[in-house]
C-alpha cells in the first residue's frame, strides 16, 4: 500500500508539468509595449536598411534586364554569323598595292596563306602552346573570361601594364580578326565580346581553335600556322617541334617585335616564356621546357628593299584616313623610288662599322621623298627615322638661335666666347678653348657651346623649349640649362620637319606620305587636302637663321655637306662620347636629316655630325636635287622698324607684321577670339580693327606738377607703358599684359 501511494498517475504528471510552466511564465520578464501604441514585436528596420534593400532589388532588376538584352544580342549575332564552312573558305586579310609618287608599283602587301589544317591534323604542341600563352581558361569560358576581364580592369585602375598575354580570349581575338578592326574603343570591345559569345554559342571549342590557328596573323604577311611555319622554318606546320611551336605562339602578341627574321633574340626570349607557361599548365614536362630554342634553324630571308621602312610608317595611318574596309586597295604615296635607292646607298656607304643609320628627306610641302630606318630591314625592322629617340647634339642649337633672333639679335651681333656657369653647369667648347669676342654667325658656324649657353640663359631655357615645340618637336624637352646643347632625345623626322619649316621661310611643314587611296575598281576613298600653313616666325627671323645655317656649311662644321654649284644650309650635331652623329640641312627645296649611331648607345670612335652624317647627306642630295634648279637663299634682313628705329612712333608697328606668342613662348593663332580680346579689341565692340595704343606723353606728370605748382587731375593710365631707358620694349611688354 505504501509503495502504490508514492506513484503518480499520468493525470498527476500532466498537472505537475502545467504548474511548472505557469510558474516559469510568471518568473519571465514582461516585454514593454511599444510607445506608439502599435503591436509588440521587433523594432522597425532603419532608413538605411530600407534603401539598401531597394538598391539591391533595383540592381538585381537591372542585371536581369541586361542579361536578357545580352542574350538577345548574342542570339541575334549567332544567327547572322556565317557557317563554319563559309568562314573556312573566306579570307579576311586585305591586299594593299603601294605606288610611288610617279604611279609605279613599289610593293604589294597582302596575305600569305598556307594549307588549311583540320583540328585533328594540327600538332598538339601547337594547340597547347597557343592556349597556354593566349587563353589558359579557353576550355572553361563562354567567349569572355570574367577572371581575365576583372584582372584587366584592375590593371587599368592600378596602372599595371606588365602581363604575359593580352586581355582578350582566343575567341575574342578570332571575332576581331574576322569581323572587326583593331581600333581600341569601348564600342569595338563591346561588339567583340558579343560576337565572341555568339561564336561560342554556334561553334564547338575545336572549331573555334581550328579557325583561329588557320587565320591568325603571325607577321610578315603570314596568316595561319602553316604559312608561318613555311615562312620561318621552311617546312609545313604538321612538322612543328615544341620549340618552333613556342616561337610561333609567341608571335601573336606583337608579330613585328617578336619576328625571328627581325630580332632573333626577342623571338627566343618570348618563346622561353611560352615554354614556361606550357610547363606550369601541364602541357609539357620539365625536360621539354628546357629545350634550347637558340638551336632552332630560322629560314634565311632574302634582302628586303628599304621601302618597307616607309610603308611601315605610312600604312598604319590608313586606320585614321579610311572607313572600315577589307576591300583590296591601292595607296598612292609621296615616295620617290630613285631617291629612296640613293638614300639607302648613302646611308650604307657612310655609316661606321657596327653602327646604324637613318635618313628622312622632305619636299617643300612636307611630302616624304625618301625614308630609311636602318641599314638592313630584314636584320632589324626597327624604324630609327620615325621611332628612335636620340640626342640631336648641336643641331638643336637651331632653336636656341631662333629664340635669340626673335629677341633682337642679328647674324652680325657681337657676342663673347668665354667661360660661363649656370646653376652649377659649366659648358666647354669641343676644342677646349675660347676665342673671345666674335659675331653670332661665327659662333653658330663653329658651334661654340659657351655662346649657345649664354643665349639660352638670356632668352630663357623654357623659351628655347617652346620654340622647339612650335617647330614640331613633340618629344619631351628638358628645360635644364644643358638642353641648349641638344641633350633632349628627339626623333629624326621631327628635327627634319623643323629645318623644313626654316627652308619654307618660317612657315609650318607637316610630313605626310599618302596622297590618295582608291579601290581596285578605281573608287576614290581618300585624297589629301593641303592643310593651311602657319607663320611660325617673321621673315626676317627665317632669313637670319638661314644665314647662320648657310655659314655653317660654307665655313663651319658642316663643310662636308657642300654640293658643288648648289646653295646648301644645315647644321651638324655630335653628342658626348660620340654616341650620336647628326646632320640636317636643305638645298633646292629639299630638306634632309641624317642620324648615325649604335642602337645600344655605345660610343662610336670618330663619329661626328660633320663627317659621316654630313657626307651621307651630300651623297644623297647630289642625286635628289640633280633635276632641280638651284635656289639661292633669302638671307636679306628686312628688319622691323622697332629694331632699326628706336623712336616712340616706331615702337609698336603694324600688328599685321607680327606673329604672337604667349607667356611661355608658344604660338598664338591671331584668328582666335581670345586673341582679339587680349590684343586690342574690347569685348562687345563692333570695331574689328586693332586698337592703336596712345603714344607716351612728352613730359611726366611729376614734371608738369612741379613746373606749374599745382596738382594735375588724375588721368587714365596709358594704354601701353613707355619704353624703358630709351630701349625698345620686348615683345611681351608691347603685346602681353
Amino acid at each position: 500500500m505504501a509503495k502504490r501511494g508514492r506513484q503518480l498517475t499520468n493525470k498527476d504528471k500532466r498537472g505537475s508539468r502545467r504548474g511548472a510552466s505557469e510558474r516559469a511564465r510568471q518568473a519571465a520578464p514582461r516585454k514593454k509595449a511599444p510607445r506608439n501604441g502599435g503591436s509588440s514585436g521587433e523594432e522597425r528596420p532603419s532608413f538605411l536598411w530600407k534603401w539598401t534593400k531597394r538598391l539591391v532589388v533595383a540592381g538585381v532588376g537591372v542585371a536581369l534586364l541586361g542579361a536578357v538584352f545580352l542574350a538577345f544580342a548574342v542570339g541575334f549575332a549567332a544567327r547572322e554569323i556565317p557557317s563554319f564552312y563559309q568562314l573556312k573558305s573566306t579570307q579576311n586579310a586585305q591586299t594593299i598595292l603601294v605606288r610611288a609618287r610617279d604611279g609605279s608599283e613599289i610593293v604589294e602587301l597582302g596575305p600569305s596563306f598556307g594549307v588549311w589544317l583540320p583540328y585533328n591534323e594540327i600538332p598538339d604542341t601547337m594547340k597547347n602552346a597557343m592556349v597556354a600563352v593566349e587563353d589558359k581558361r579557353f576550355e572553361d569560358h563562354y567567349g569572355v573570361d570574367p577572371i581575365r576581364l576583372t584582372g584587366a580592369i584592375i590593371e587599368g585602375l592600378t596602372g599595371a601594364r606588365e602581363r604575359v598575354g593580352g586581355t582578350s580570349t582566343i575567341t575574342q581575338q578570332l571575332a576581331r580578326n574576322i569581323f572587326l578592326n583593331s581600333n581600341r574603343t569601348y564600342d569595338r570591345k563591346a561588339r567583340e565580346a558579343v560576337l565572341a559569345m555568339a561564336l561560342e554559342w554556334k561553334f564547338t571549342k575545336e572549331q573555334i581553335l581550328e579557325l583561329y590557328l588557320n587565320k591568325v596573323y603571325f607577321g610578315g604577311g603570314a596568316y595561319g600556322i602553316d604559312s608561318a611555319s613555311r615562312k620561318f622554318f621552311s617546312h609545313p606546320a604538321k612538322e612543328l617541334s615544341v620549340a618552333e611551336a613556342a616561337i610561333i605562339a609567341g608571335l601573336v602578341k606583337a608579330p613585328s617585335r617578336y619576328s625571328p627574321t627581325a630580332d632573333v633574340q626577342a623571338a627566343v626570349d618570348r618563346a622561353k616564356v611560352v615554354l614556361r607557361l606550357m610547363r606550369e599548365q601541364g602541357y609539357i614536362t620539365a625536360s621539354q621546357a628546357r629545350v634550347d630554342v637558340d638551336t632552332v634553324e630560322i629560314k634565311q630571308q632574302a634582302g628586303t628593299n628599304s621601302v618597307r621602312y616607309f610603308t611601315d610608317w605610312a600604312l598604319p595611318q590608313l586606320d585614321l584616313l579610311l572607313p572600315e574596309t577589307s576591300a583590296p586597295i591601292e595607296v598612292w604615296t609621296t615616295l620617290d623610288v630613285g631617291m629612296q635607292r640613293a638614300a639607302t646607298t648613302a646611308v650604307k656607304s657612310n655609316v661606321p662599322d657596327g653602327s646604324q643609320g637613318a635618313l628622312v628627306s622632305l619636299d617643300g610641302d612636307g611630302a616624304v621623298l625618301a625614308l630609311v630606318g636602318g641599314t638592313d630591314y630584314v636584320a632589324t625592322n626597327f624604324n630609327r627615322a620615325t621611332d628612335a629617340l636620340r640626342q640631336p647634339g648641336s643641331s638643336w642649337k637651331l632653336f636656341v638661335y631662333l629664340a635669340a633672333l626673335e629677341e633682337g639679335y642679328t647674324p652680325e651681333s657681337r657676342v663673347t666666347d668665354e667661360p660661363v656657369r649656370f646653376d652649377g653647369w659649366s659648358p666647354s667648347n669641343a676644342n677646349g678653348r675660347n676665342i673671345g669676342e666674335t659675331n653670332l654667325r661665327t659662333a653658330f658656324a663653329f658651334s661654340i657651346n659657351t655662346i649657345a649657353a649664354q643665349l639660352g640663359n638670356e632668352v630663357g631655357f623654357g623659351r628655347v623649349a617652346s620654340t622647339a615645340r612650335r617647330f614640331g618637336i613633340s618629344s619631351t624637352v628638358s628645360s635644364f640649362p644643358s638642353m641648349v646643347l641638344g641633350t633632349s632625345e628627339v626623333r629624326l623626322i621631327e628635327m627634319t620637319r623643323a629645318f623644313a619649316a626654316v627652308a619654307a621661310r618660317g612657315e609650318s611643314v607637316e610630313p605626310y606620305g599618302i596622297t590618295k587611296v582608291v579601290t581596285a575598281g578605281g573608287e576614290l576613298l581618300y585624297e589629301r587636302r593641303k592643310p593651311p600653313r602657319r607663320t611660325l616666325v617673321p621673315e626676317y627671323v627665317a632669313a637670319g637663321i638661314t644665314d647662320l645655317l648657310q655659314a655653317a656649311v660654307q665655313t663651319g662644321t658642316g663643310r662636308a655637306a657642300q654640293i658643288e654649284g648648289r646653295h646648301v644650309a644645315g647644321k651638324t650635331g655630335t653628342t658626348s662620347s660620340n654616341k650620336d652623329g647628326y646632320f640636317v640641312g636643305f638645298s633646292s627645296g629639299i630638306t634632309t636629316g641624317v642620324w648615325m649611331g649604335r642602337d645600344d648607345a655605345r660610343r662610336v670612335p670618330g663619329l661626328q655630325g660633320g663627317r659621316a652624317p654630313a657626307q651621307a647627306f651630300a651623297a644623297f642630295m647630289r642625286v635628289a636635287v640633280k633635276d632641280r634648279a638651284d635656289i639661292p637663299f633669302d638671307t636679306e634682313l628686312n628688319l622691323p622698324d622697332w629694331m632699326i628705329e628706336p623712336d616712340d612712333e616706331y615702337l609698336y608697328g603694324d600688328p599685321d607684321d607680327y606673329y604672337y606668342i604667349d607667356e611661355q613662348g608658344n604660338l598664338v593663332d591671331p584668328g582666335r577670339t581670345e586673341f582679339e580680346d587680349s590684343f586690342g579689341v574690347p569685348e562687345g565692340s563692333d570695331d574689328t580693327s586693332p586698337l592703336t595704343p596712345e603714344p607716351p606723353p612728352a613730359a611726366s606728370e611729376d614734371f608738369l606738377e612741379e613746373a606749374t605748382g599745382q596738382n594735375l587731375p588724375p588721368d587714365e593710365p596709358p594704354a601701353r607703358p613707355p619704353p624703358n631707358d630709351g630701349e625698345p620694349p620686348s615683345f611681351e611688354e608691347v603685346f602681353i599684359d
